[in-house]
């Protein structure tokens, strides 16, 4: 009986009697069947969270202080020896295992184990020496979901929510003021056709710089993630939103002359903090220019330009006005930008007019496409005339790591990946879901989802420098090398672990072999005795039942639910 390992980063709360209380409910229910059931505990020193834990109490977080003190009742003394990861490790584990014993679950603690124990860092290896064999390991340059501060990669456990990082393409349309390039970041490319105006925020910090050999302006914020994508980047000077209000751009498909607005909403660290705007086609503009051009009503300088700037038609969708985003105004009945129904309107529209939009006759050769296709088209156009870039980007923004910092998008070059989305490792995975029991049933249908759904996963390794600890404890592999593996040691099941741990240390899981195999081997030992161990731990691992909490399969955000799986 498996349920995942606890992270010792806190006392033992509700949720780890929850989840151990199934595990265990599972266990004695097998037992009272006649089954021979081992119940084992781990405890996952791995990873980021009991470093970012630590490191937020060495720094003083007053919020993890006040937590340790009050709420954990930890002595001031021993805070400063929970101070060291692996001391807070230790310290929590002996709490949760306390916990654990006074609730009665029936775990058999001879077999209690670390995710650093150096008999599973072996274990670990072995699970890569054999996905490297299979083919199952690839290298290449990739983009990950990053924190600045610890320069590591981060997922779902790496996160505070434990949010899974969803990282998706955004287009940078450029448009240009004598040959300073404005790029604005948008998903919906085929739309430039009914640009009306750029936002900036108006309260923000734009910088002009040098990148790739192309003057851009963008937002203070923006620099660090196009670094971060390898984009070559040199600031030139910062300027302040005032001084690029009321200008004028020039669209790069149409060559028409737009202004410059403000709009408190821009976020500076979103896209390149530079938005252009399509009131026809996008309910938030349409609202933001209707309220921009009410507070201006009376202003001489901005009033004649806003009086002039309307909303155009591109796009033509069966059973709408020409101006769509005006109709779903109205239909939701937004009366302002902070509407939250003016999201709703937004996703509805975007929906309908990428799959029933066509292109008006005003998009020149474009018109009669159907907008999926326009689109295509307009990017293809536009990156053959290099006034298109794309910006990788967090599509769940913001994504908080455990230490604190804000998330971006990094591109690992000539790094290790697992590649899970490997077609013939993903038949092999269904076949064996088809084969398990999986309760409650209906959860199944996830479990295939998820198979399908994954995709190349970074393996991350970092080196440990002889004067830092690096990110996290981990199961390290190699005194010479000091390289750590830091993924598969929460989500593999129990490993057997007994009287032959010695042998197995020595042989490292190098071989394919049994353990019957490895004993006559290298001992003298019968074969027919050196079997028994082996053939006695079949009785028990060949089915294994697992207690998985499903929301952590994939960031969905959906409410957790709980299954039980037998393999």
């Amino acid at each position: 009986m498996t349920a995942a390992y606890p992270y010792p980063n806190s006392p033992q709360h509700i949720g780890h009697a929850r989840t151990y209380t199934i595990a265990d409910v599972n266990a004695r229910y097998h037992r009272m069947k006649g089954y021979n059931t081992l119940f084992p505990m781990g405890f996952h020193y791995t990873g980021s969270p009991l470093f970012a834990m630590a490191k937020r109490l060495r720094e003083g977080d007053p919020e993890i202080i006040e937590t340790f003190t009050k709420i954990y009742g930890i002595p001031k003394s021993t805070q400063e020896k929970l101070k060291d990861p692996k001391s807070m490790a230790s310290y929590f584990r002996d709490d949760i295992k306390k916990g654990m014993v006074e609730i009665g679950f029936s775990i058999d603690w001879r077999r209690e184990f670390t995710t650093i124990d150096p008999l599973y860092s072996r274990y670990i290896e072995w699970h890569f020496r054999t996905l490297n064999r299979k083919g199952l390991i690839t290298r290449g340059t990739h983009p990950v979901a990053w924190c600045p501060n610890d320069k590591s990669p981060v997922g779902v456990v790496d996160t505070q929510g434990d949010v899974e990082p969803d990282i998706g393409e955004s287009f940078l349309v450029k448009f240009e003021r004598d040959g300073v390039f404005y790029p604005t970041s948008t998903l919906r490319p085929e739309t430039v056709f009914g640009v009306t105006n750029l936002w900036v925020n108006p309260e923000g910090t734009y910088v002009r710089a040098k990148v790739d050999e192309e003057s851009w302006i963008v937002s203070r914020e923006t620099v660090e993630r196009l670094q971060h994508q390898n984009h070559k980047v040199a600031v030139e000077r910062e300027i302040q939103a005032p001084e690029l209000l009321w200008k004028t751009v020039r669209n790069p498909v149409a060559g028409n002359e737009l202004p410059i607005f403000p709009g408190s909403f821009v976020e500076p660290d979103n896209g390149t903090g530079v938005v252009m705007s399509v009131p026809g086609h996008a309910p938030y503009d349409y609202q933001a220019l209707i309220d921009l051009k009410a507070r201006n009503a009376d202003s001489a300088e901005a009033g004649a330009i806003l009086q002039s700037t309307n909303p155009i038609s591109i796009i033509r969708v069966e059973g709408f006005s020409d101006l769509p985003a005006k109709d779903l105004i109205e239909k939701f009945g937004v009366k302002d930008q902070n509407d939250p129904h003016l999201e709703q309107a937004t996703q509805e529209l975007y929906s309908k007019e990428f799959h029933d939009g066509v292109m008006k006759e005003n998009t020149g050769g474009y018109s009669g496409m159907p907008v999926a296709k326009a689109r295509e088209a307009i990017v293809q156009e536009l990156t053959r005339r290099g006034k298109i870039e794309t910006l990788l980007e967090l599509k769940n923004a913001p994504v908080v790591c455990r230490c604190g910092t804000k998330c971006l998008v990094h591109i690992l070059e000539n790094q290790w990946f697992i590649n899970y989305g490997d077609s013939e490792w993903k038949k092999l995975a269904h076949k064996c879901l088809d084969q398990m029991v999986i309760l409650p049933e209906e959860i199944r249908a996830e479990f295939n989802y998820t198979l399908d759904w994954l995709r190349e996963s970074i393996w991350p390794t970092t080196y440990y420098p002889s004067t830092s600890p690096g990110t996290g404890l981990s199961s390290r592999s190699s005194k010479r090398t000091r390289r750590n593996y830091l993924t598969l040691s929460s989500t593999l099941l129990y490993w057997e672990k007994g009287p032959l741990t010695g042998l197995q240390r020595r042989q490292g899981f190098r071989r394919e072999s049994s353990l019957g195999s490895v004993l006559s081997s290298s001992t003298s030992i019968p074969s027919t005795c050196a079997t028994r161990p082996e053939n006695s731990s079949r009785t028990i691992y060949p089915s294994t039942y697992s207690t998985i909490r499903f929301s952590s399969l994939r960031g969905s955000g959906r409410k957790a639910s709980w299954l039980t799986v037998l393999s």
